[in-house]
């Protein structure tokens, strides 16, 4: 047999921690790993996109879906920097990607001689963006690194790793052993914590519980309802936690419930979030005792004030939680819980147009069909009020509110479930950022349903030159292709709805054909939705009810 090459080793390793995917473009720095992969099509599938952004987009979309690892794969310098604004997404949204990035020769980095896709310290550019980033300086290092990169996805908080392939290090030839799969690490909770977190719990007269994506990331949902259930605590998801618990639950709020409930709140339970506002500020909970339940150390500490801190994985910390408090006797709180959802009803009545739109694509939803919320004016509501049934059936951009990743991002989700219903909602702003990987979609045939809501504006920013700046608009408005003429040009079928009625009927149809459709949603002005998502500012003045609608014959 021919001696394995360092690309021969990235495969074999890829496949044996049950990579079976790899979002990427090739070139010349990637060229042993490129071959090596072409040599092993039967267990590891290469989707190429159409610029290297996409790849950690769609990584991170494979991995959000499905709890499995999403691998990319990009060139040194100008790929890798392509591809740093869905490192950033994944690091912001706790997602387990690896990058596997290419680099210069491995006696010419550092030494600043102007090798082809050279940049200074691309190492450490990456060491920023990821939980841990390795750099291969031998053939034989390469199975090694890879199972350490596993354990980092694997092992406590998820969060985005990178391994770096120098092609003289890809191209030469070694043996090496290739590590078996490498298991899970979650936190273990300490039990005197936890008992002492029980004793709490049980004590109080109203806890509840407020849970992040770290619930979803541990597959603890099962564990969460049991201890909500137990306690007849109700649960508010943050957006990342959004699907925890079915929306249709009785103990199933949205975060924004959490400004009804504190006043009279006693004990609340923070589970997998860094509980934090959307400023970065410690989170009002009006006095009462407040646990961190989290698998990151630094997320228990300030600006959060705490009066238990438990430092565990979240599936592991609920289940010991629904071990410890046992069954206490719990009356009731339907009376409480139908007033709050009475007074949320009327605080979204505010954004009563958005809301019909996410009602049409929930309603064209089945119930494992996921939506990917861009930031667009529908998707700012969306991670608000969106009733997610299931887990990993709602993505959004996290806190770093990545314009133009949704589109991207959903295709990888779909990539990772082609059978599984997948909407993708996007702005016209948003959506030219990545509208190129249309081309993506077709050459796969993932049959991913996008919608373009397109009022000719970067939306939010002109909202707050109209608001702020006496209407002085500065480049907010948009030049936008006929959308489906777009479509057209890439091979895709397109259809245009004009209210949410509409939509819900082009949506549902498209979701049924499964395959590639774009559908242009032309809107006017909607209202502010930001007094709902950061608490302190003002509530707006309505618009007219109609603002949001288009007529036909006057776009």
């Amino acid at each position: 047999m021919n001696t394995p090459t360092g690309g021969d080793l990235l495969a074999e390793s890829l496949a044996a921690q049950g990579v079976s995917r790899v979002f990427g473009i090739p070139g010349v720095q990637l060229d042993a790993a490129a071959d090596a992969l072409y040599q092993r099509a039967d267990r590891i599938d290469f989707l190429c996109a159409r610029n290297e952004q996409a790849t950690t987009y769609m990584a991170d979309g494979y991995a959000r879906s499905t709890g499995e690892v999403g691998v990319a794969m990009v060139v040194p310098g100008p790929g890798v920097l392509n591809a740093l604004s869905g490192l950033a997404t994944a690091y912001s949204a706790n997602s387990p990607v690896l990058l596997l990035a290419g680099q210069i020769d491995s006696r010419a980095i550092g030494k600043g001689l102007g090798a082809l896709h050279e940049i200074p310290d691309q190492t450490g550019i990456l060491e920023r963006l990821t939980k841990w980033t390795g750099t291969a300086r031998s053939a034989e290092q390469i199975p090694g690194l890879v199972a350490e990169a596993f354990r980092q996805l694997r092992g406590g908080r998820p969060r985005p790793v990178a391994l770096e392939l120098p092609p003289d290090v890809l191209a030469a030839t070694a043996q090496a052993a290739i590590p078996g799969r490498v298991a899970a690490g979650p936190v273990q909770p300490d039990p005197k914590t936890l008992a002492e977190a029980a004793r709490l719990l049980r004590g109080a007269r109203r806890p509840l519980i407020y849970v992040g994506g770290g619930v979803l990331a541990a597959d603890a949902s099962p564990a969460l309802l049991a201890l909500a259930e137990t306690l007849e605590a109700p649960v508010l998801v943050s957006e990342n936690g959004r699907g925890a618990i079915d929306a249709r639950h009785r103990l199933a709020f949205d975060a924004l419930a959490l400004r009804a409930f504190r006043p009279d709140a006693d004990v609340v339970l923070a589970v997998g979030t860094r509980f934090v506002s959307t400023f970065g500020t410690r989170i009002d909970t009006a006095g009462a005792k407040v646990i961190l339940l989290n698998a990151e150390h630094d997320d228990l500490h300030g600006p959060r004030e705490a009066d238990l801190r438990l430092h565990a994985d979240a599936a592991l910390g609920l289940s010991g939680l629904v071990e410890e408090v046992g069954k206490p006797s719990r009356p009731k709180r339907d009376s409480e819980f139908a007033a709050v959802r009475a007074w949320l009803q009327e605080q979204f009545a505010d954004i009563g147009p958005q809301r019909e739109y996410l009602d049409a694509i929930r309603q064209a939803l089945p119930g494992d069909g996921v939506l990917v919320s861009e930031f667009t004016q529908v998707g700012y509501a969306a991670s608000a009020c969106y009733p997610a049934h299931r887990p990993r059936t709602y993505i959004g951009p996290g806190y770093q509110g990545t314009l133009g990743y949704g589109f991207a991002t959903a295709l990888g989700v779909k990539a990772a479930d082609p059978h599984r219903p997948v909407v993708s909602i996007n702005g016209d702003g948003g959506f030219s950022w990545t509208l190129q990987e249309l081309s993506t979609a077709r050459k796969y045939d993932l049959g991913l349903v996008t919608v373009v809501f397109h009022d000719g504006f970067y939306g939010n920013v002109r909202r707050i030159q109209k608001n702020r700046y006496g209407a002085r608009y500065f480049a907010t408005d948009l030049t936008n292709p006929d959308y489906p003429q777009l479509a057209a040009a890439f091979g895709i079928a397109s259809a245009r709805a004009w209210t949410p009625k509409e939509l819900q009927g082009v949506l549902a149809e498209a979701v049924s054909a499964n395959e590639p459709v774009l559908i242009d949603v032309p809107v006017g002005e909607f209202p502010s939705p930001w007094h709902l998502i950061h608490e302190g500012i003002p509530r707006p003045a309505p618009l007219a009810p109609d603002a949001h609608l288009v007529r036909e014959e006057s776009s």
